[in-house]
């Protein structure tokens, strides 16, 4: 397959083994021709031109259109769309691939349900270099082995389907409707014997495109800037952040295992690092339902290492083979690294270490400011105010509790937070007394929960008018950096701590697991100043 691609590349004067392939499906001639433009200059070296989204009322404006492209293409032409217009559909896409046969285009795309034998002999034996796409697309899963599940078995009778039309490409199109739905499809590129293009769509099928490299594939599609796809990444990621084209059978798998995991800047900032300590490794978003199911699917070791975000912290711990003292005591775990010497699931918890010294840190610059230095820890003897009891809200609770500090719990679910108040020696109170609670004068005020977070930005855990109460006040939310909460907590003359600084100080202690070395830490901050 590899070999195949290589020809066509060298053909087509590509200078990357790797095509990255984008999808527009403009009305008009102008568009089109603008779209490509806009995805070259995203990265994008070879486009599908779906020509049924156009409107057109004479076949020149196609003619003019590919022959005016600026890019590679796949032409395509979906007659299934058109409702209503099937039989008109189906004479115009077999009018457009001839055209783009005729016309020497790259490749031409036709669905397996119009692919009869005499169309194909029709245009191989009118090509000179045109290729030919043979493809299908599957909803749900695949179907055939119980629901949201894909099956090995259908993919590998599909391909032998696909592939006796006699094509140069095949292509499986999957809508999945769980990540672990993807990894048979990653099977099915490693394991082909033909030129395969394979894509689950969705938001859970991301990885088939950030990881479909690793396992063979020669094409990834990406969307355009201004028009995001479920389950497609940004050509401007793939070029700038992932860097795909650098990815082989050897790359380590890293991410972060969360539900929702589109406000993540884990692959921002561990994707440059890898590449500045030259470690093979990609670290992707992993939208996960079910984090045993995931594990148990994705249990290879060349899955690497993993941080663990909403809600999975607590659950996460179940899932390890072995779990860090620390962590085991917070009973939330943030990082999981699989053991290369015997493949076993070892759990951490840097959010905690990150939380509290952060938080320290602040705290002590205001003192020595003051002329206050002192060698104990800034947080001993006061009252630490927590917001949200889940995984997060357990490593701070334990982290100020170490520190010396009192510890009070407010949380959505008061037995939650009672549980977690008996584990740290400290006191739960109801969600509802949040907003007049004021003990004393200079507490600390920690967020927890995901109240603030995009794209609910413009919401607070805590009102304005309580905020005087407290010395500093910490969000661990950090999309966007400055959440509402700071931005009122500053108004009203606390230190604030962003949960940007948290995010820092995690990542290294991850980063440092994952690769079993040391974190360029001026790096990733600037990483972070720049690209957050």
């Amino acid at each position: 397959m590899i070999l195949f691609y290589i020809r066509v590349i060298l053909a087509m004067g590509f200078t990357s083994d790797l095509l990255i392939c984008t999808t527009l499906d403009c009305e008009t001639k102008e568009e089109m021709l603008a779209a490509i433009d806009k995805a070259k200059e995203e990265g994008a070296n070879l486009v599908e031109l779906c020509i049924d989204s156009m409107s057109f009322s004479h076949i020149s404006e196609v003619e003019h259109l590919l022959r005016l492209r600026t890019l590679p293409s796949i032409v395509s032409f979906r007659s299934n769309l058109l409702k209503g217009r099937e039989c008109s559909g189906k004479k115009t896409g077999l009018q457009v691939l001839r055209l783009a046969v005729e016309l020497d285009v790259e490749f031409v795309e036709i669905e397996y349900e119009m692919a009869t034998e005499e169309l194909i002999s029709e245009l191989m034996s009118r090509r000179s270099n045109t290729k030919i796409i043979i493809s299908t697309y599957l909803q749900n899963g695949g179907g055939g082995c119980g629901s949201g599940t894909l099956c090995k078995e259908k993919l590998g009778n599909l391909v032998i389907c696909l592939q006796s039309t006699g094509a140069d490409v095949i292509k499986i199109v999957v809508d999945v409707a769980y990540i672990t739905d993807v990894a048979p499809l990653f099977h099915l590129l490693a394991h082909s014997q033909v030129p395969l293009i394979a894509r689950a769509v969705g938001d859970r099928g991301l990885i088939s495109q950030l990881l479909g490299p690793k396992y063979g594939a020669s094409v990834v599609w990406g969307s355009l800037g201004d028009k995001p796809v479920p389950g497609l990444p940004p050509l401007l990621s793939i070029t700038q952040f992932y860097k795909l084209e650098h990815m082989n059978p050897d790359t380590k798998v890293f991410g972060v295992i969360s539900n929702p995991v589109g406000h993540s800047k884990g692959p921002f900032l561990h994707n440059p690092a890898f590449r500045h300590t030259s470690y093979n490794g990609i670290y992707v978003p992993l939208l996960v339902d079910n984090i045993k199911e995931f594990f148990r699917v994705y249990s290879c070791s060349d899955f690497a290492g993993f941080s663990v975000g909403i809600p999975h912290k607590e659950a996460a711990v179940g899932c390890c083979d072995e779990v860090d003292p620390l962590a085991k005591s917070i009973g939330a775990v943030n990082t999981i690294i699989r053991r290369p010497s015997d493949g076993k699931l070892i759990g951490y918890n840097t959010d905690c270490d990150a939380c509290i010294t952060a938080i320290e840190e602040a705290l002590r610059e205001r003192r020595i400011t003051n002329g206050q230095a002192s060698h104990t820890s800034p947080i001993a003897g006061k009252l630490f105010v927590l917001v949200g009891a889940g995984g997060a809200g357990r490593a701070m609770a334990f982290g100020a509790k170490s520190r010396g500090a009192r510890v009070v719990i407010f949380n959505r679910n008061f037995e939650r937070a009672k549980a977690l108040a008996s584990a740290v020696s400290g006191e739960a109170l109801p969600y509802e007394c949040l907003d007049t609670y004021c003990a004393e004068k200079g507490m600390i005020l920690a967020n927890a929960s995901a109240v603030g977070m995009q794209p609910n930005a413009d919401q607070t855990p805590v009102p304005k008018e309580a905020l005087r109460s407290y010395e500093l006040v910490f969000d661990a939310v950090y999309t966007p950096r400055n959440t509402r909460l700071l931005q009122e907590a500053a108004e009203a003359g606390a230190i604030v701590v962003s949960g940007v600084e948290m995010f820092i100080r995690q990542a290294l202690g991850q980063f440092k697991l994952f690769t079993g070395g040391l974190a360029p830490e001026d790096f990733m901050r600037q990483t972070v100043l720049e690209k957050f």
